[in-house]
């Protein structure tokens, strides 16, 4: 059966021509990268539209089975890494993604398209996807309102943490670092349009991020501010800022502070797109 006849009879040109099978499933290696296996089936389930699965029966006909075509069913494919909804899980490497400003999850989404951030997984879901769309996965993700759970308890030595708060909330001046919450918000969710919260995020995940940075496998859009501060950053102040924002609850709902009145302290180029 060719493409000319599938079209002709009603059936997705993405099903498979010999199972008419919604999605190609293909496992590769993922060169040691967790949930590597599930890649191929979730970038059909992210990108196409209504799914239909007919198999092949010996018996009687079997009524097809629909999967309703929204963009919440096709997020399944993001929520098998972080969670349902986005809320992430308990392996410490899968952000929450659950109510982040949209801005800044678009940002992402590109960066990831763009090799300015360096995951297998991530970049072959989203290479075949528009702008338009990444921005419509955004807005879903950062529209989601969900309660964050407890901090877990507080790692590292009563000094660590305590150089941690410092540097969140006052930086160092006499090495040029900003206090974290001049961009980031004095509460530490995130700030409207591009800016992330801090808070609510696994240890693990903020030390591996302050690592990807230092390395280059994690940038952003020139000029990039966090490269500049992580520079200035030593390996005890990075564990410090781990320790201190891992072990803090998130206020409220953790809604993003609005739009800032007053200019960043350093220049940054995804603050301006």
């Amino acid at each position: 059966m060719n493409r000319a006849s599938l079209a002709s009879a009603g059936r997705p040109l993405w099903q498979n021509q010999r199972m008419f099978l919604p999605v190609r499933c293909r496992v590769r290696p993922s060169k040691g990268r967790p949930r590597g296996r599930v890649r191929q089936c979730a970038v059909t389930v992210l990108s196409a539209g209504l799914l239909t699965l007919t198999m092949p029966t010996t018996g009687a006909a079997q009524p097809a089975h629909s999967v309703p075509d929204t963009l919440g069913q096709r997020m399944q494919a993001c929520v098998v890494c972080h969670g349902a909804e986005g809320r992430s899980t308990n392996d410490g490497y899968f952000p929450r993604i659950a109510g982040k400003p949209a801005g800044y999850l678009y940002n992402q989404l590109r960066h990831f398209q763009a090799g300015r951030r360096i995951n297998d997984t991530m970049s072959q879901l989203l290479e075949p996807l528009s702008p338009d769309y990444l921005r419509e996965i955004a807005s879903y993700f950062a529209n989601l309102e969900l309660p964050y759970p407890p901090p877990p308890p507080a790692e590292g030595s009563a000094t660590e943490r305590a150089l941690g708060r410092r540097l969140v909330l006052e930086g160092d001046p006499a090495r040029d670092l900003p206090a974290c919450v001049q961009c980031h918000g004095r509460a530490m969710t995130g700030r409207l349009p591009a800016v992330p919260g801090l808070l609510g995020l696994p240890r693990d995940y903020l030390v591996a991020q302050f690592g990807a940075w230092r390395i280059g496998t994690r940038q952003a859009a020139a000029p990039d501010c966090m490269a500049t501060i992580i520079e200035r950053l030593t390996p005890a102040d990075i564990g410090a800022l781990a320790s201190w924002l891992a072990a803090q609850p998130v206020p409220g709902a953790g809604h993003p502070a609005p739009v800032a009145d007053t200019p960043a302290p350093l220049e940054c180029g995804s603050l301006a797109r």
